[in-house]
Order: C-alpha cells, then sequence, then structure tokens
C-alpha cells in the first residue's frame, strides 16, 4: 500500500505543476510499455480501448472482474502511476471498488454519471454522493486516489437537457465539491463552451483528443493555452493506430 498511496500521490501532485498533464490512454500491457518509454511520467486506461483489446463491448460490457484483469496486466508492467476507467461503477458499492481497484494497482479512476445496466443518467446528487462515497474509502484507505469524475450531459445519449453547459458544470461542480479531483464533461463541443467550464469550475479539467487531430475545443496548443490541467486520449489513441496499421499491412494484402 505505501507504494500505491505514493504513486497516488504523484499522480495528484502532476495535475497541480501549472504544466497541461498528458495521460496518453492505454489498453494493455504493450501499449503502457510503449507510453512509457516515450517520456510519459503517468497514463491512463480507458474502458473502450480495453474492451475491444479483450473482444468485448464497451459501456459495461466487460465484468468488473474482467476489466480489473485487464488494469493489472497494465499496473505489472509499467512502474509508473495508472489511472483506470471504471465506467459507472459496474454496479458496485464505493468501498468494494475502490478496495479492487488498489488491488489491481490503479491509483486514479475515471467514474461516469451514465448507469449503463438501467439506461440511465445518474442525478446531480445521486453521482456526487457515489463519488463521496469513493472518496471516502480511498482516504480510509490512506491513499489519495485520483478520482475524475465524469459527466455525459452533452452526449445526449440516454438524457437531454435544454442547456447541455449549464448541466455539465453543475454535475462537475457537485462532484468537485464530493472530493473529485479532476471532472470530465465528456465530449465538449467547442472552444466557447470550454471557457466556461474552465471559469465555473475550481479544480482540474479532463478534456479528451485524437493525438493528430486535437479535440472539437481546441489542438494541443489551444487546450494549453486555455488552461487545460489534463488531457486523454480515450478510444482515439487505438482508433489512429488501427488506420496506421491498415496502411502499414495494406500493400502485403
Amino acid at each position: 500500500m505505501t507504494d500505491l498511496a505514493a504513486k497516488a500521490s504523484e499522480l495528484l501532485r502532476l495535475h497541480h505543476t501549472g504544466e497541461t498533464l498528458v495521460l496518453p490512454t492505454v489498453w494493455d500491457a504493450w501499449s503502457a510499455r510503449a507510453v512509457v518509454e516515450a517520456g510519459f511520467p503517468a497514463l491512463s486506461i480507458g474502458s473502450h480501448p480495453l474492451a475491444n483489446s479483450r473482444g468485448q463491448e464497451d459501456n459495461e460490457g466487460m465484468t468488473l472482474a474482467d476489466a480489473l484483469d485487464g488494469v493489472s496486466r497494465i499496473t505489472a508492467a509499467v512502474d509508473v502511476p495508472v489511472t483506470a476507467d471504471v465506467e459507472s461503477g459496474y454496479d458496485t458499492p464505493a468501498a468494494e471498488l475502490v478496495e479492487r481497484v488498489l488491488e489491481a494497482g490503479a491509483v486514479g479512476i475515471n467514474v461516469e454519471d451514465t448507469v449503463h445496466s438501467e439506461g440511465r443518467l445518474r442525478d446531480v446528487q445521486e453521482h456526487a454522493d457515489y463519488i463521496g462515497a469513493l472518496r471516502a474509502a480511498a482516504d480510509q484507505a490512506g491513499v489519495e486516489l485520483v478520482i475524475n469524475a465524469r459527466t455525459d450531459a452533452f452526449l445526449g445519449k440516454v438524457a437531454r437537457f435544454d442547456d447541455p453547459l449549464a448541466e455539465a458544470v453543475r454535475r462537475s461542480q457537485a462532484c468537485e465539491a464530493a472530493g473529485a479531483r479532476c471532472v470530465y464533461p465528456v465530449k465538449i463541443p467547442d472552444a466557447k463552451s470550454l471557457d466556461v467550464l474552465l471559469a465555473e469550475l475550481s479544480g482540474p479539467l479532463n478534456v479528451t483528443a485524437h493525438p493528430v487531430d486535437g479535440a472539437p475545443s481546441g489542438s494541443f496548443e489551444d487546450l494549453k493555452e486555455a488552461g487545460v490541467q489534463r488531457i486523454t486520449f480515450g478510444p482515439l489513441l487505438q482508433v489512429a493506430l488501427t488506420k496506421k496499421i491498415a496502411e502499414l499491412v495494406k500493400p502485403w494484402r
């Protein structure tokens, strides 16, 4: 646990250096080693690319045991802090989820408000309460687990809002107050919305970007200039590599 605690504290520190923290999103031991060898001090695991690598579906098509099997293989392969996407928590009580995530070697988690097993979005307080329970369990374990609270307010898949931006702000603020160390309104549509979120939130904000094309809210340079504290790739690094692999092998067809 001492090593985990040190890695968690380091991951938290990396969110507050004044520089934009890029956590490339990986899915197996090979991609994790490649990222670390490229010089990154920490990494993220995405549920979507992890599920793809296992021949399973995202949106909790894996079980928690499946996901944590992938997480543990990655954390065993590299000696840097790792944060893992645990979707909406796989219908798992907060204390149990924290215990099992730490056992798998991750020191950060991404938790979203879409409950896939029920096809619904948690309400604001329900999601904040779950984030708060995760924070309490991590604190009890003596680990500064970096909880990245995701909201799907912009997605419009299981719930639609008249003002998605205002809803994203409201949900993210509630999660910050509950103990999230970073918030993640997924699919921020443009730079103007990003500016509002950065102005309204007090802690680090996560943006997902394509490693070549950037994000709808801006390029890498734009995101850094705006003050974005954390960037991940979601499934987009794997998507980019899929295209590259096809280009490499087609001449041999």
